[in-house]
């Protein structure tokens, strides 16, 4: 992975001035070369959300951007609260990762668009959303609750569900699950009129 996002990189005109294969070696690299981008693995070895902590405060005129295979909520928020300032997925063409690194030089956020619709979620809260925004069933439900109740109410299945929120179906059902036991209702229908009030 390393190899293919050095020549996506350097084809894109970018200078690699290190390659780490862990995170206290990625680290050391940081503060010895004081590169503009860090480009960090969630998953390397020591790990690099740490990686990303230990980075903003020892060098913070790097900026910091993790590439992931991950699209699990902890992992984009632990990488954001560490510093980084992009959160991107191996699965992004590697010829684009210049021009996205230089949208991050530039002020511009690093992150495909259902990431950052997860973070205004987390911040807007659920009462916030599109149910009934002063019901008091609102403010039972976690995030990841509510957007799976809004999208079933939009009338997606609940592997469309699953497929827009990266989950598994049975994720999905669980989290159905604990909203009718929060709400203390027996079927969706009920657990959406609650929550249209």
């Amino acid at each position: 992975m390393r190899a293919v996002a050095r020549r996506g990189l350097e084809a894109g005109g970018c200078r690699v001035v290190g390659e780490a294969a862990t995170a206290d070696e990625a680290v050391a690299l940081v503060v010895e070369h004081r590169p503009n981008v860090a480009l960090l693995d969630i998953h390397m070895p020591g790990n690099g959300i740490r990686a990303a902590d230990d980075i903003s405060r020892s060098v913070p005129t790097t900026a910091i951007v993790m590439l992931t295979q991950s699209r699990e909520d902890d992992d984009l928020f632990d990488s954001l609260r560490a510093g980084a300032v992009g959160y991107l997925l191996k699965d992004a063409p590697p010829q684009s990762l210049a021009d996205t690194l230089r949208g991050v030089l530039a002020g511009e956020a690093a992150m495909p668009s259902a990431l950052v619709t997860r973070i205004l979620d987390e911040f807007r809260g659920p009462a916030r959303r599109r149910f009934g925004r002063g019901s008091p069933a609102a403010a039972k439900l976690s995030t990841r609750e509510w957007e799976v109740m809004d999208l079933l109410r939009q009338g997606n299945s609940t592997d469309d569900v699953a497929g827009r929120l990266f989950l598994s179906p049975t994720t999905v059902r669980v989290h159905v699950s604990s909203v009718l036991r929060k709400l203390a209702v027996r079927d969706r229908a009920s657990a959406f009129r609650l929550l249209e009030e």
